[in-house]
C-alpha cells in the first residue's frame, strides 16, 4: 500500500512548499487535458494527407527555432527576477496553438490546411522554448534538491491519468463525429486546458532571484567565450548532457514513426490510437510511485540503468508486430520506463547544475537537446521511406542502446561546479 500512499507535498515541507506543490499539481490538471490533444495533431495532418516529411517537420520544428533561440531564450530568463510570470504566460501561449489548429480548420481550405497549421505550430515554437527552459528552473526552485522525486513523481502522475483519460475520452468522441468536425471541436475544446494551466501555475510563489553579474562593457566575442567557458567548466554537466542527447535521439528518431506505423502499417483506427495512448499514460501513476521509491531504497543510478535499457527497447518490440491488443500492452509497459526516464532524467540534470546559473545551464540542455529534434524526426520519416517503418523503429531502439551503453560508463559525482562568469 505504501506504493499508493498520496499527499499533497511531503511532510517536510515547509507552508510555502506545500502551497507551490498544490498549484503545480492543478496545473498538471490544465496541461494534462490540453496535452490530450497533442497524440492526435499528427494523425489529423495524416489524415488530411500530410506526407511523411510534412509529419517529420511538425516534430523537427521546435528543434529548429530552439537550436537556433534557446541560448538567447536562456540569458533573458536569466536576467529576470520573477521566472514564474514568464513560465506560466508560455505555457498559455503554447497551448493556445492547439485552439489555433481547431479554428483554422473551419476558414482555411483543405488544399491549404497542412501548411497553415505547420506555420501555426512554427509560431507555438517561442513560448514553447521559453516554457522549457523556464519549467526546469521553476521546478527546481519549488522543490529544491532533497524534493525534486517528490515534486515530479506527484506532478506527472496526475499529468500521466489526466492525459490517459482525456484520450482515452478524446479518442471515442472521435469515432462519434465525421472528420474533419470531429479534430476541430477536440482540439478547441481541450486547449481550454491552458487556461487552468495559467490561473494555477502563476500563483506559484518564489523569492525573486538575484541575476548574476554581467560585464557589460565586454565586447560580444568576449560574452560569447565566457558563456561557452562557464559551460565547460562545468565537466560533469557536460557528460551528462552529452549521453542524455544520444538517448533523447533515439527517442526523437522514433516520435513520427508511431503515428505513422499505427495508422499506415497497423490501419488503427482513431479509438485504438486513444487506446494505445492510454496505455502509456495511465501507469505513469504507477511508474512514478515505483521509481521514487526504487531511487530511495537503490539510488537513481538503478532507476538511471534500468529505466534506459528497459525503453529503449520498447520502438523494437512495436515494430515486430501488427496486434493491436499486444501493442496496448507493450505501450503500457514502456510507459512504467517512461516515468522513471521523466524523473531520473530531470533529477540527475539539476544535481549537475549552478543553482545561480540555472537558467543558462538549462538553456544548453535544451539547446543540445534540440539539435537532436532538428534532425532525429528528419532522419526518422527518410529511414521510413526507404527501409520502411519498421526498420527505422529498429534503429530508433538501436540508438536508444547506444545511449544506454554510454550510461553504464558513467559515474556521476553530483557535485555541480560554480564557476565565475
Amino acid at each position: 500500500m505504501r506504493l499508493f500512499r498520496w499527499t499533497v507535498a511531503p511532510y517536510d515541507a515547509t507552508p510555502v512548499q506545500k502551497n507551490n506543490f498544490l498549484n503545480v499539481q492543478i496545473d498538471a490538471i490544465g496541461v494534462g487535458l490540453a496535452n490530450a490533444a497533442s497524440p492526435f495533431l499528427p494523425v489529423f495532418l495524416t489524415r488530411l494527407g500530410a506526407t511523411n516529411l510534412q509529419i517529420g517537420l511538425l516534430t523537427a520544428m521546435p528543434g529548429v527555432a530552439g537550436l537556433l533561440l534557446a541560448i538567447f531564450v536562456g540569458r533573458f530568463l536569466q536576467r529576470q527576477r520573477k521566472i514564474v510570470p514568464w513560465f506560466s504566460t508560455s505555457r498559455l501561449l503554447y497551448l493556445s496553438a492547439f485552439a489555433a489548429t481547431g479554428l483554422a480548420a473551419f476558414v482555411v481550405p483543405e488544399e491549404q490546411l497542412v501548411t497553415v497549421i505547420l506555420i501555426i505550430w512554427a509560431a507555438a515554437t517561442l513560448p514553447q522554448i521559453a516554457l522549457a527552459v523556464s519549467f526546469s528552473v521553476v521546478m527546481n526552485a519549488v522543490a529544491g534538491p532533497a524534493l525534486r522525486y517528490d515534486l515530479m513523481a506527484r506532478r506527472w502522475s496526475i499529468l500521466g491519468v489526466t492525459t490517459a483519460l482525456t484520450v482515452t475520452a478524446a479518442g471515442q468522441f472521435l469515432e462519434r463525429l465525421d472528420f474533419p468536425i470531429n479534430f476541430q471541436l477536440l482540439f478547441i475544446g481541450l486547449s481550454l486546458g491552458g487556461l487552468i494551466s495559467f490561473i494555477f501555475s502563476s500563483r506559484i510563489n518564489l523569492p525573486e532571484s538575484e541575476p548574476p553579474a554581467e560585464a557589460l562593457s565586454r565586447s560580444l566575442r568576449e560574452r560569447v567565450s565566457g558563456y561557452f567557458g562557464l559551460i565547460w567548466s562545468n565537466q560533469e554537466f557536460v557528460r551528462f548532457s552529452t549521453k542524455r542527447v544520444v538517448y533523447l535521439f533515439g527517442t526523437l528518431l522514433a516520435t513520427p514513426l508511431f503515428p505513422l506505423y499505427y495508422v499506415r502499417e497497423v490501419q488503427a483506427t482513431d479509438a485504438w490510437i486513444g487506446y494505445i495512448n492510454t496505455a502509456q499514460t495511465l501507469v505513469l501513476l504507477v511508474g512514478y510511485s515505483l521509481w521514487t521509491n526504487q531511487s530511495r531504497r537503490r539510488g537513481s543510478r538503478f532507476v538511471l540503468m534500468t529505466t534506459t535499457f528497459g525503453l529503449s527497447l520498447y520502438p523494437a518490440l512495436i515494430a515486430l508486430t501488427d496486434n493491436l491488443v499486444v501493442i496496448v500492452v507493450i505501450a503500457g509497459l514502456a510507459g512504467i520506463f517512461q516515468a522513471g526516464i521523466d524523473l531520473v532524467f530531470f533529477d540527475e540534470l539539476m544535481k549537475t547544475v549552478p543553482v545561480e546559473y540555472s537558467a543558462t545551464f538549462v538553456s544548453m540542455a535544451q539547446s543540445t537537446q534540440y539539435a537532436s529534434a532538428v534532425f532525429a524526426p528528419l532522419v526518422g520519416t527518410w529511414l521510413a521511406g526507404h527501409i520502411g517503418i519498421s526498420g527505422a523503429l529498429l534503429v530508433a531502439a538501436g540508438v536508444r542502446f547506444i545511449g544506454f551503453l554510454l550510461f553504464t560508463f558513467w559515474n556521476p559525482v553530483n557535485k555541480p561546479v560554480n564557476p565565475s562568469p
